[in-house]
Protein backbone atom coordinates (compact mmCIF):
# COMPACT_ATOMS: atom_id res chain seq x y z
CA UNK A 1 0.00 0.00 0.00
CA UNK A 2 1.53 3.42 -0.97
CA UNK A 3 1.62 6.46 1.65
CA UNK A 4 -0.82 9.26 0.70
CA UNK A 5 1.54 11.69 -1.19
CA UNK A 6 0.19 14.55 0.38
CA UNK A 7 1.78 13.50 4.10
CA UNK A 8 5.08 11.63 3.01
CA UNK A 9 7.98 14.01 2.75
CA UNK A 10 9.01 14.47 -0.34
CA UNK A 11 11.49 12.70 -2.83
CA UNK A 12 12.86 15.98 -4.63
CA UNK A 13 12.63 19.43 -3.90
CA UNK A 14 13.22 22.82 -5.68
CA UNK A 15 13.59 25.59 -2.84
CA UNK A 16 13.69 29.56 -4.37
CA UNK A 17 15.86 28.16 -7.52
CA UNK A 18 16.95 30.81 -10.04
CA UNK A 19 19.22 29.38 -12.91
CA UNK A 20 20.72 31.71 -16.12
CA UNK A 21 22.01 31.77 -19.29
CA UNK A 22 24.05 34.19 -19.90
CA UNK A 23 20.99 37.37 -20.10
CA UNK A 24 18.50 34.58 -20.14
CA UNK A 25 16.22 33.89 -17.10
CA UNK A 26 15.68 30.57 -17.65
CA UNK A 27 14.06 29.73 -13.89
CA UNK A 28 13.32 32.24 -12.16
CA UNK A 29 13.00 31.67 -8.13
CA UNK A 30 10.67 27.96 -8.96
CA UNK A 31 9.90 26.42 -6.10
CA UNK A 32 8.86 23.09 -6.83
CA UNK A 33 8.09 19.44 -4.63
CA UNK A 34 7.94 15.92 -6.09
CA UNK A 35 5.82 13.93 -3.49
CA UNK A 36 6.46 10.24 -2.43
CA UNK A 37 4.31 7.99 -5.03
CA UNK A 38 2.79 10.98 -7.18
CA UNK A 39 2.85 11.41 -10.74
CA UNK A 40 3.59 15.05 -11.46
CA UNK A 41 3.30 16.18 -14.81
CA UNK A 42 5.43 19.13 -15.16
CA UNK A 43 3.92 21.06 -18.81
CA UNK A 44 4.95 24.40 -20.30
CA UNK A 45 5.82 26.02 -23.66
CA UNK A 46 9.13 25.77 -24.85
CA UNK A 47 11.90 27.51 -23.16
CA UNK A 48 9.39 27.47 -19.75
CA UNK A 49 11.92 25.63 -17.51
CA UNK A 50 10.97 22.39 -17.89
CA UNK A 51 14.87 21.24 -19.07
CA UNK A 52 16.42 23.13 -16.72
CA UNK A 53 14.33 21.68 -14.09
CA UNK A 54 15.04 18.64 -14.73
CA UNK A 55 19.11 19.33 -15.37
CA UNK A 56 18.93 20.18 -11.73
CA UNK A 57 16.96 17.43 -10.52
CA UNK A 58 19.28 15.16 -12.58
CA UNK A 59 22.57 16.43 -11.06
CA UNK A 60 23.61 17.37 -14.26
CA UNK A 61 23.33 20.79 -13.47
CA UNK A 62 24.70 23.35 -10.34
CA UNK A 63 21.94 25.63 -8.96
CA UNK A 64 22.93 29.07 -9.52
CA UNK A 65 21.00 30.13 -6.30
CA UNK A 66 18.52 28.41 -4.26
CA UNK A 67 18.76 24.45 -3.07
CA UNK A 68 17.73 21.40 -5.27
CA UNK A 69 17.22 18.31 -2.62
CA UNK A 70 16.72 14.41 -4.10
CA UNK A 71 15.93 11.74 -1.45
CA UNK A 72 16.72 14.52 1.13
CA UNK A 73 20.68 14.88 -0.51
CA UNK A 74 22.77 16.21 -2.85
CA UNK A 75 21.36 15.04 -6.87
CA UNK A 76 25.39 15.45 -7.53
CA UNK A 77 26.51 12.44 -5.21
CA UNK A 78 26.40 8.95 -6.67
CA UNK A 79 24.64 7.80 -3.26
CA UNK A 80 21.61 9.83 -3.79
CA UNK A 81 21.88 10.05 -7.71
CA UNK A 82 21.02 6.39 -7.40
CA UNK A 83 17.87 6.83 -6.64
CA UNK A 84 16.85 8.34 -9.76
CA UNK A 85 16.00 7.04 -12.99
CA UNK A 86 15.80 9.68 -16.13
CA UNK A 87 14.56 8.95 -19.98
CA UNK A 88 15.21 11.92 -21.03
CA UNK A 89 13.82 13.32 -24.73
CA UNK A 90 16.79 12.17 -26.61
CA UNK A 91 19.07 9.37 -25.69
CA UNK A 92 22.72 8.17 -27.68
CA UNK A 93 23.44 4.77 -26.83
CA UNK A 94 25.61 2.50 -28.65
CA UNK A 95 24.07 1.02 -31.78
CA UNK A 96 26.10 -2.15 -31.76
CA UNK A 97 25.01 -3.16 -28.48
CA UNK A 98 22.46 -5.84 -28.01
CA UNK A 99 19.16 -4.42 -25.81
CA UNK A 100 20.24 -7.40 -22.75
CA UNK A 101 23.68 -5.46 -22.72
CA UNK A 102 22.62 -2.33 -22.71
CA UNK A 103 20.29 -3.73 -19.59
CA UNK A 104 23.32 -5.48 -17.93
CA UNK A 105 25.54 -2.70 -18.35
CA UNK A 106 23.22 0.17 -16.72
CA UNK A 107 21.82 -2.62 -13.64
CA UNK A 108 25.79 -2.97 -12.88
CA UNK A 109 25.71 0.52 -10.81
CA UNK A 110 22.60 0.00 -8.82
CA UNK A 111 23.03 -2.18 -5.51
CA UNK A 112 19.73 -4.13 -5.46
CA UNK A 113 18.16 -3.81 -10.12
CA UNK A 114 15.75 -5.43 -11.52
CA UNK A 115 16.48 -8.81 -13.39
CA UNK A 116 16.97 -8.71 -16.97
CA UNK A 117 14.22 -10.47 -17.70
CA UNK A 118 11.67 -8.48 -15.07
CA UNK A 119 13.18 -4.92 -16.98
CA UNK A 120 12.50 -6.16 -20.22
CA UNK A 121 9.27 -7.69 -19.46
CA UNK A 122 8.57 -4.42 -18.05
CA UNK A 123 9.60 -2.11 -20.66
CA UNK A 124 7.50 -4.26 -23.26
CA UNK A 125 10.90 -5.94 -24.68
CA UNK A 126 10.42 -9.36 -24.67
CA UNK A 127 12.40 -11.31 -27.24
CA UNK A 128 14.44 -8.30 -28.26
CA UNK A 129 17.12 -8.88 -25.92
CA UNK A 130 19.65 -9.92 -28.54
CA UNK A 131 18.64 -7.49 -31.23
CA UNK A 132 21.37 -4.68 -31.67
CA UNK A 133 19.65 -1.13 -30.37
CA UNK A 134 20.42 0.14 -33.85
CA UNK A 135 18.59 -2.62 -35.54
CA UNK A 136 15.51 -1.40 -33.59
CA UNK A 137 12.36 0.99 -34.45
CA UNK A 138 12.13 4.29 -33.23
CA UNK A 139 9.32 3.60 -30.70
CA UNK A 140 11.53 0.15 -29.44
CA UNK A 141 14.52 2.18 -28.76
CA UNK A 142 12.19 4.89 -26.96
CA UNK A 143 11.36 0.94 -24.51
CA UNK A 144 14.91 0.06 -24.12
CA UNK A 145 15.61 4.29 -22.81
CA UNK A 146 12.40 3.43 -20.08
CA UNK A 147 14.13 -0.22 -19.39
CA UNK A 148 17.36 1.82 -19.07
CA UNK A 149 14.92 4.31 -16.32
CA UNK A 150 13.90 1.83 -14.61
CA UNK A 151 16.21 -0.69 -14.36
CA UNK A 152 17.59 0.32 -10.45
CA UNK A 153 14.63 0.38 -8.89
CA UNK A 154 14.29 4.05 -8.67
CA UNK A 155 12.75 5.99 -5.95
CA UNK A 156 11.84 8.31 -8.76
CA UNK A 157 12.07 8.40 -12.52
CA UNK A 158 12.02 11.52 -14.61
CA UNK A 159 10.72 10.95 -17.70
CA UNK A 160 10.72 13.42 -20.20
CA UNK A 161 8.01 13.01 -23.60
CA UNK A 162 7.93 9.65 -23.30
CA UNK A 163 5.84 8.36 -25.75
CA UNK A 164 6.53 10.25 -28.40
CA UNK A 165 7.02 8.11 -31.74
CA UNK A 166 4.80 5.83 -30.25
CA UNK A 167 1.27 4.41 -31.74
CA UNK A 168 -1.63 5.03 -29.65
CA UNK A 169 -1.98 1.32 -28.34
CA UNK A 170 1.98 1.29 -27.32
CA UNK A 171 1.12 4.32 -25.45
CA UNK A 172 -1.77 3.55 -23.62
CA UNK A 173 0.25 -0.13 -23.13
CA UNK A 174 3.17 2.68 -21.30
CA UNK A 175 0.75 4.36 -19.40
CA UNK A 176 -0.62 1.02 -17.62
CA UNK A 177 3.28 0.48 -16.89
CA UNK A 178 3.44 3.71 -15.21
CA UNK A 179 0.56 3.55 -13.28
CA UNK A 180 1.83 0.20 -12.36
CA UNK A 181 5.48 1.67 -10.96
CA UNK A 182 3.20 4.61 -8.98
CA UNK A 183 1.42 1.68 -7.44
CA UNK A 184 4.85 0.21 -6.23
CA UNK A 185 5.15 3.27 -4.69
CA UNK A 186 7.95 5.61 -7.28
CA UNK A 187 7.33 8.84 -7.65
CA UNK A 188 7.50 10.31 -11.51
CA UNK A 189 7.75 13.45 -13.06
CA UNK A 190 6.16 13.27 -16.45
CA UNK A 191 7.33 16.03 -19.13
CA UNK A 192 5.01 15.76 -22.29
CA UNK A 193 2.90 17.59 -25.13
CA UNK A 194 -0.17 15.10 -24.96
CA UNK A 195 -2.29 16.44 -22.46
CA UNK A 196 -4.76 13.43 -22.71
CA UNK A 197 -1.17 11.94 -21.35
CA UNK A 198 -1.14 14.25 -18.52
CA UNK A 199 -4.95 14.03 -17.62
CA UNK A 200 -4.79 10.30 -17.82
CA UNK A 201 -1.66 9.81 -15.43
CA UNK A 202 -1.17 12.98 -13.55
CA UNK A 203 -1.70 13.11 -9.71
CA UNK A 204 -1.17 17.10 -10.04
CA UNK A 205 -0.08 18.92 -13.11
CA UNK A 206 2.12 22.06 -12.44
CA UNK A 207 1.99 24.39 -15.52
CA UNK A 208 5.15 26.60 -16.04
CA UNK A 209 5.72 30.02 -17.66
CA UNK A 210 8.97 31.47 -18.43
CA UNK A 211 11.05 29.89 -15.13
CA UNK A 212 8.01 29.86 -12.64
CA UNK A 213 4.94 28.32 -11.96
CA UNK A 214 1.75 29.60 -13.60
CA UNK A 215 -0.81 27.16 -12.24
CA UNK A 216 -0.98 23.43 -10.06
CA UNK A 217 -3.67 21.13 -9.22
CA UNK A 218 -4.74 17.60 -9.67
CA UNK A 219 -5.97 17.44 -13.53
CA UNK A 220 -9.93 17.73 -11.42
CA UNK A 221 -9.03 21.13 -9.76
CA UNK A 222 -7.95 22.70 -12.71
CA UNK A 223 -10.70 21.82 -14.86
CA UNK A 224 -13.11 22.85 -12.18
CA UNK A 225 -11.18 26.07 -11.58
CA UNK A 226 -10.84 26.47 -15.21
CA UNK A 227 -13.63 25.37 -16.07
CA UNK A 228 -15.90 25.35 -19.39
CA UNK A 229 -17.99 23.25 -21.50
CA UNK A 230 -17.14 21.34 -24.73
CA UNK A 231 -19.65 21.75 -27.30
CA UNK A 232 -19.34 19.60 -30.62
CA UNK A 233 -21.94 19.34 -33.78
CA UNK A 234 -21.99 18.96 -37.20
CA UNK A 235 -22.50 22.51 -38.31
CA UNK A 236 -21.62 24.17 -42.10
CA UNK A 237 -21.58 27.54 -39.91
CA UNK A 238 -18.36 29.87 -40.70
CA UNK A 239 -15.87 29.53 -38.16
CA UNK A 240 -15.00 32.83 -37.76
CA UNK A 241 -18.56 33.91 -37.22
CA UNK A 242 -18.91 31.26 -33.83
CA UNK A 243 -15.59 32.44 -32.98
CA UNK A 244 -17.17 35.54 -31.89
CA UNK A 245 -19.83 34.36 -29.94
CA UNK A 246 -20.12 35.76 -26.47
CA UNK A 247 -18.89 32.60 -23.89
CA UNK A 248 -16.71 31.03 -27.00
CA UNK A 249 -12.90 30.82 -25.51
CA UNK A 250 -11.98 28.75 -28.39
CA UNK A 251 -13.24 27.69 -31.75
CA UNK A 252 -12.03 25.07 -34.13
CA UNK A 253 -12.79 22.48 -36.55
CA UNK A 254 -12.49 18.72 -36.36
CA UNK A 255 -12.93 17.50 -39.73
CA UNK A 256 -16.64 18.51 -40.40
CA UNK A 257 -17.51 18.82 -36.97
CA UNK A 258 -17.46 22.37 -35.00
CA UNK A 259 -15.99 22.40 -31.68
CA UNK A 260 -15.95 25.13 -29.50
CA UNK A 261 -14.71 25.42 -25.65
CA UNK A 262 -17.31 28.27 -23.92
CA UNK A 263 -18.01 28.36 -19.98
CA UNK A 264 -21.87 28.28 -19.88
CA UNK A 265 -23.13 26.48 -22.76
CA UNK A 266 -26.65 26.86 -22.92
CA UNK A 267 -26.78 30.30 -24.59
CA UNK A 268 -24.16 29.21 -26.90
CA UNK A 269 -26.40 26.43 -28.37
CA UNK A 270 -29.69 28.52 -28.65
CA UNK A 271 -27.66 30.67 -30.69
CA UNK A 272 -25.89 27.70 -32.70
CA UNK A 273 -29.63 26.94 -33.42
CA UNK A 274 -30.82 30.00 -34.51
CA UNK A 275 -28.04 30.25 -36.85
CA UNK A 276 -27.80 26.78 -38.09
CA UNK A 277 -31.55 25.34 -37.84
CA UNK A 278 -29.85 21.75 -39.52
CA UNK A 279 -27.35 21.68 -37.27
CA UNK A 280 -26.89 17.99 -36.34
CA UNK A 281 -25.45 15.39 -33.84
CA UNK A 282 -24.43 17.92 -30.74
CA UNK A 283 -22.53 16.46 -28.05
CA UNK A 284 -22.36 18.62 -24.73
CA UNK A 285 -19.52 17.51 -22.76
CA UNK A 286 -16.82 19.10 -19.56
CA UNK A 287 -13.80 20.14 -20.55
CA UNK A 288 -10.99 18.02 -20.91
CA UNK A 289 -7.99 19.48 -19.22
CA UNK A 290 -6.76 20.22 -22.62
CA UNK A 291 -9.34 22.28 -22.88
CA UNK A 292 -8.92 23.67 -19.60
CA UNK A 293 -5.44 25.09 -19.93
CA UNK A 294 -6.28 27.13 -22.80
CA UNK A 295 -8.32 29.51 -20.68
CA UNK A 296 -4.70 30.32 -18.45
CA UNK A 297 -4.73 34.24 -19.35
CA UNK A 298 -1.74 35.77 -20.97
CA UNK A 299 -0.87 32.28 -21.10
CA UNK A 300 0.62 30.81 -24.96
CA UNK A 301 0.25 27.62 -24.26
CA UNK A 302 -2.49 27.09 -26.74
CA UNK A 303 -0.09 28.08 -29.69
CA UNK A 304 3.18 26.23 -28.44
CA UNK A 305 2.40 23.42 -26.00
CA UNK A 306 -0.50 21.18 -26.77
CA UNK A 307 -0.79 18.60 -29.19
CA UNK A 308 -4.04 17.18 -29.89
CA UNK A 309 -3.63 13.60 -29.25
CA UNK A 310 -5.12 11.06 -32.19
CA UNK A 311 -5.88 8.62 -29.50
Amino acid sequence: MTQDPDRAAPVARLAGVTHRYGGVIALDGLDLEVRQGEVLALLGANGAGKTTALGLLTGLLRPQQGGVELCGGDPRSARHRRALGVMLQEARLPETLRVGELVRQFSAAYPAPRSEAETLALAGLEGLAQRPYGALSGGQQRRVQFALAICGRPRLVLVDEPTTGLDVEARRAFWSVLRGLRLDGVSMVLTTHYLEEADALADRVVVMRAGRVVIEGTPMQLKARLGGTRVRCLSSLPLEDVAGLPGVREARREGDRLVLHCGEADAVVRELMRRDPVLAELEIVPASLEDSLFNIKDEPLGAAMPHRSAA
